[in-house]
């Protein structure tokens, strides 16, 4: 036995020689690595594990009465679609009950004896003074108090004032009788604002030009908005006024590109297409054809089709007015008209486009003209389906006689433009016109929600100042006098702006629960919500003049989905087709999609399994969807802390500093209409927990409910308020559970006596949970100067359950239950940031699951934040020494090896190069991160953004612009002599007349000089002043562009495009815990040395051990995860988007008696230009010298 055992032992000995000997002579020390990463792992799960105290929080939960229980989604989508109907009933009945009025009040009149006005509140001259202090002449004064709910602008909810464009003359008489009658709104305003204070602005927009807005607001206003106001917009042209004033319409724009017109006129053709353009909604349908001796789209994406006016397509289309350079030659006015006839005709027998009104509008001189009638006999004749539009500009009295024909027999309207000045106004007859049937028939009053826009600030406590989301509802208002001649008035529009917060209010992010989310879609397929809607613009010009500049978002370009080429750009799957056509179609049923997510603005993404569950919001265009994870999503927790008669004071759980609770939560709230002021959501909630203890306490869990239009509705008290019983007590629940966390102090000291924990110091711990509560606890040798830039982690974190650290805990707990995700700030390696000063925080976070009755639902997640140095040298002293055993020539400490720990995206959480800390790992060592990929420890996934920004090259705000060059005064020179010729070129076109005027207004799209440099209409950005056609001539600027207003470089610097990123994710099923993956580059260097690598999963993390031989120099590839400009696939910037939509129910394009009205324009009179013809040798002469 002995001897047995002696003979043995130098066998053993030289196996262990020999294996000592192998690991010394390998290039890196495979086994030692998979024991760095494993003790590693192991040492802070296991601090992480009892410094958070995760599993007393677990326990803790337990010891009450809780439930996991599943979630019915088709239920609970069913019942948030019903809030939702509920609170657009109230807004639709509020402008129902406007409109009654309204016609009533124009009924009978309104004003003085003589049917003026008499006073009224003009917004312009609101408590206007002199220069000696006393108020003005023509000024009113008005007590305005600054209100949270309306904007956070000074108003007085007691009554209305009249918004005025500067071009509307208050002498005109159906201006002063509409400024008389539409006084008596207020009343009505008032009542509706007391029967429903979450209304917002409600308004009577007359279509003389004027609004009365409710409440009384002076402008420019005196708080808040925008010190660079401007005058108050023509609303006439947006869409919450003409498509409410008309029904859906398919237009054919024929354009003269003849020599018929010169060039000053050409211009003005182009101003009113343009203006034509503005006019159009996501319900019509547009196309535009030159005509000369040919005819042609003048936009070559849209050959022989209508294409939907959504903005990307009038921003397209615009562009096309301005840029395509004239063909010139002979008119054929005929052959135009039998092209649009023919398309028109097409599109109403397949049953594409709009399916209700037709119309064509002609604009140019009326030149070849002489076969129409024919035209019409073919086309439109008797019955004229489609209208006929006609707008001369140029050309001579034959002609214009010629186009008024046209017009006055096919049920259009002609008018004669002569100047800028008239483009607006005489554009806007198209829109009367087309109103005419509706308002013939009288009974019909379509409620129309208009496409999103960004408008004023927020109400919430939270309010960032950039503006919210917003639609509108609105309906028109029709005259019911008797004239003497038929006629068919639309007085106006009226409305209420309703914010998009005040809906998703009604759709609690709590019972989604974690990396879930809701969404509204209307009739055309476009987004009123989501989460990934990131619009275009900012909120400047709607702050500066009220304008609102829409978007229509396609619900297809907002979700992701996973796909087997992801090279290429994400396919339309069917199930998503499905989705989007069922929700259009306001069909309820449910699905289930693999979708692509991204985080941390595009840097980093997962892929994952949704459950989708859409019901529509009955009375309405949209339909509502909830979307919840597969697996965890469908599974909430249920405990709650009864407190009503709670016998403890449960304030006590929220004492102190140190906490915070979701700031866009809805926990408690006092109606808009108290008087009830907070400085915090903190201070507000305290408030109502105090509230509950009294006696009386009710919780008014249930918002009121929207009755019938003509039943009488409750006035709500001042005071009133709503509580959400179960966010409410769920949190209190929660405070409960944590409160241990206050008493969790001396962080260092408390682990100081467990050996190898003592290396991590730890600056914060915090916990957040599902009810929205954020608590921390920091550790007291931590200071904060008060000079910090920085935000505290709780002003950053304040929505901690949105969070990214919030959301990746829960994912990835999934993938490995016992574990942390750790993160750093991401840095790209451009900045000349010193991280060796101020390094960055290390963020770790845990999801604490809670289990009942075998089902697990995410209750919390707890979190620390460390100290990088105190983990890198933990993890130097890991990798510098080898097993107890073992002999290993190479370590981290060593040149020869590189070490680096990447996290489940690729970015170095740690790095023996502090300066390489956050950077993509792919930018430091593109080389071996492609092999990575090649090996599927990383997948490569591209994600594409059609939502994306980029910098305008063209735009006078953005610094590449406004690069002083050798040529630039030059081109400056250039462009005064050519604003000089522009301004007297029409001298030398005796038979044409003149198309300016000394009072110009903006136009969006034509204004400016024809500069070649600018893109006209490519983009719907105005800034304040810029591109105005200027008659006067100006001096050159002497220096740089002016100072832009402000917020205006936001918005003036970017357009729209589509943007594409590579982003990674850990394949961790690749990666075998037992042993680490193997890896060398091979032939990456001319002398063919070899370059080896080594891999290893650290266990408990999102994290990988990375071990590199640096001693064979490789390329130096490089990879990016930051989004570019994607290229475009073709001339047409975009593919064919999914074309299915639903038409609005209300189509109203025929009255039998609509033919009697007489009204269809007049020829209007040439100028002539005698006087000035005569200036034109002197002008010549001056201008030679």
């Amino acid at each position: 036995m002995v001897l047995a055992t002696m003979s043995r032992r130098p066998l053993l000995l030289l196996t262990l020689l020999a294996a000592a000997l192998a690991n010394q002579l390998e290039d890196i020390p495979h086994n030692e690595v998979k024991n760095w990463a494993l003790k590693f792992g192991v040492d802070l799960w296991e601090f992480g594990r009892h410094f958070t105290k995760m599993n007393q929080i677990q326990n803790k939960y337990h010891e009450y009465n809780v439930e996991v229980v599943r979630k019915d989604g088709l239920l609970l989508v069913r019942d948030l679609a019903n809030e939702v109907k509920n609170h657009m009933d109230f807004k639709i009945n509020a402008v129902m009950r406007i409109m009654d009025s309204a016609e009533a009040a124009a009924l009978s009149g309104g004003g003085g004896s003589d049917g003026t006005p008499g006073t009224y509140y003009d917004a312009r001259w609101l408590n206007v003074h002199a220069d000696d202090g006393t108020l003005a002449a023509r000024a009113r004064r008005l007590l305005l108090a600054p209100s949270r709910h309306f904007d956070h602008i000074a108003v007085n909810t007691s009554y209305s004032a009249v918004l005025m464009p500067p071009y509307i003359s208050t002498e005109d008489g159906e201006v002063q009788s509409q400024i008389a009658w539409s006084e008596h709104l207020d009343p009505l305003f008032v009542n509706n604002y007391e029967i429903d204070p979450t209304l917002s602005w409600q308004y009577y927009a007359s279509s003389t030009g004027f609004m009365r807005r409710y409440p009384a607001m002076s402008w420019p206003p005196e708080d808040g908005y925008s010190h660079h106001a401007r005058d108050f917009y023509d609303f006439r042209s947006s869409n919450w006024f003409v498509e409410a004033a008309t029904s859906p319409k398919d237009l054919v724009i024929l354009l003269d590109d003849s020599d018929d017109l010169g060039s000053s006129y050409r211009r003005l053709a182009r101003a009113t297409v343009s203006a034509l353009l503005d006019t159009l909604g996501p319900n019509d349908f547009v196309n535009i054809y030159r005509y000369s001796d040919t005819v042609s789209e003048l936009h070559q994406c849209y050959t022989k089709m209508l294409a939907q006016a959504i903005p990307e397509t009038l921003r397209e289309l615009k562009s096309a007015v301005w840029n395509t350079a004239p063909t010139g030659g002979a008119a054929n006015l005929t052959a135009a008209l039998t092209t649009a006839f023919e398309i028109l005709h097409r599109y109403n027998r397949t049953g594409q486009g709009c399916q209700c009104n037709q119309a064509i509008a002609v604009v140019g001189a009326g030149g070849g003209a002489g076969g129409v009638k024919g035209v019409f006999r073919t086309w439109n004749w008797p019955h004229m389906p489609v209208r006929i539009f006609t707008y001369r500009v140029g050309g001579d009295a034959t002609s214009g006689s010629t186009m008024k024909d046209m017009a006055c027999t096919n049920k259009g309207f002609h008018v004669t433009i002569n100047d800028h000045g008239e483009v607006r106004s005489k554009v806007l007859h198209f829109v009367e016109v087309l109103a005419r049937p509706l308002v013939m028939y009288q009974t019909v009053h379509p409620v129309h929600w208009s496409p999103v826009y960004v408008g004023g600030r927020s109400s919430s406590l939270d309010d960032d100042g950039m503006g919210q989301l917003m639609t509108s509802v609105t309906v028109p208002i029709f005259d019911r006098r008797n004239h003497t001649q038929r006629e068919a008035n639309l007085l106006g529009i009226v409305g209420t702006d309703v914010p998009v917060d005040q809906i998703k209010k009604l759709v609690p992010p709590y019972k989604l629960g974690v990396n879930g989310y809701s969404f509204m879609v209307d009739n055309n397929g476009h987004v009123l919500y989501h989460p990934d809607l990131r619009p275009l613009h900012t909120n400047e010009e709607y702050t500066e003049t009220l304008r609102p500049l829409y978007s229509s978002v396609d619900l297809t370009d907002v979700e992701l989905l996973v796909d087997s080429d992801e090279n290429s750009r994400v396919n339309l799957t069917s199930l998503l087709l499905d989705l989007r056509h069922d929700m259009i179609e306001q069909r309820e049923g449910e699905t289930e999609i693999g979708v692509k997510v991204q985080y941390d603005g595009m840097r980093r993404v997962a892929t994952r399994r949704q459950r989708y569950f859409y019901s529509p919001v009955e009375g309405t265009p949209y339909s509502l969807a909830a979307v919840l994870p597969d697996g965890y999503g469908m599974y909430e927790l249920q405990a709650e802390q009864e407190i009503k008669h709670s016998p403890i004071n449960i304030t006590e759980y929220f004492k102190g500093e140190n906490w915070k609770v979701h700031p866009e939560w809805v926990y408690c709230e006092y109606a808009s209409t108290s008087d009830q002021t907070f400085n915090s959501p903190e201070e507000q909630l305290l408030h109502f927990l105090t509230r509950t203890g009294r006696p009386g306490w009710k919780w008014m869990s249930l918002r009121p409910r929207a009755l019938t239009l003509h039943n009488a509705h409750k006035k709500q008290e001042r005071d009133s308020y709503y509580c959400d019983k179960t966010l409410v007590q769920s949190l209190v629940r929660d405070a409960m559970v944590i409160k241990e966390l206050d008493t969790h102090t001396g962080h260092a000291s408390h682990h100081s006596q467990q050996g190898r924990f003592h290396k991590f110091v730890v600056t914060m711990s915090f916990i957040a949970t599902r009810s929205g509560l954020l608590k921390w606890t920091e550790n007291i040798n931590t200071t904060r100067s008060t000079e910090s830039i920085d935000p505290h982690f709780s002003e950053k974190y304040a929505r901690a359950f949105d969070s990214e650290w919030y959301r990746r805990a829960v994912e990835h707990h999934s993938i490995e239950p016992e574990s942390f995700v750790f993160s750093v700030p991401f840095r790209d390696g451009s900045e000349g940031e010193d991280l060796s000063a101020k390094p960055p925080l290390v963020l770790a976070t845990h999801a604490v699951f809670v289990e009942s009755r075998g089902h697990r639902a995410p209750a919390a997640v707890v979190g620390l934040h460390f100290q990088l140095d105190s983990l890198a040298k933990h993890f130097l002293n890991v990798t510098s020494t080898c097993t107890a055993g073992s002999v290993c020539k190479k370590t981290c400490a060593g040149d020869e090896l590189d070490c680096y720990i990447l996290d489940d995206n690729g970015f170095i959480i740690l790095s023996e190069d502090v300066s390489q800390t956050g950077r993509f790992f792919g930018q430091v060592d593109g080389t071996i991160m492609d092999s990575l990929v090649q090996d599927k420890i990383y997948k490569k996934v591209t994600v594409h953004d059609h939502q994306g920004r980029c910098p305008d090259s063209r735009n006078q705000y953005n610094a590449d612009a406004n690069k002083i060059t050798p040529m630039k005064p030059l081109s400056w020179l250039g462009g005064y002599l050519t604003r000089l010729l522009a301004m007297w070129y029409p001298l030398w076109q005796s038979s044409y007349a003149h198309p300016y005027t000394e009072d110009e207004p903006e136009y969006e799209d034509y204004e400016g000089e024809e500069d070649g440099e600018r893109d006209r209409g490519m983009y719907e950005i105005i800034i304040d002043g810029v591109g105005d056609v200027s008659h006067e001539p100006s001096a050159p600027p002497p220096h740089a562009p002016r100072e832009p207003p402000r917020e205006a470089v936001r918005s003036a610097a970017v357009r729209p495009c589509d943007t594409s990123a590579e982003l990674f994710t850990l394949q961790s099923t690749r990666l075998n815990a037992a042993q680490p993956l193997k890896g060398k580059l091979t032939n990456c260097h001319n002398s063919g040395c070899e370059r080896p690598f080594s891999v290893q999963k650290i266990p408990h993390s999102n994290l990988i051990l990375l071990v590199v031989d640096t001693l064979c120099p490789c390329g130096a590839k490089r990879l990016d995860v930051r989004a570019r400009e994607a290229p475009p696939r073709a001339a047409c910037r975009r593919p064919p988007r999914a074309t299915h939509r639903r038409r609005p129910r209300t189509c109203v394009s025929y009255h039998p008696e609509e033919i009697e009205i007489q009204s269809c324009g007049g020829a209007g009179g040439l100028r002539s230009l005698p006087a000035l013809a005569a200036l034109a040798p002197a002008l010549l002469a001056r201008l030679a010298t």
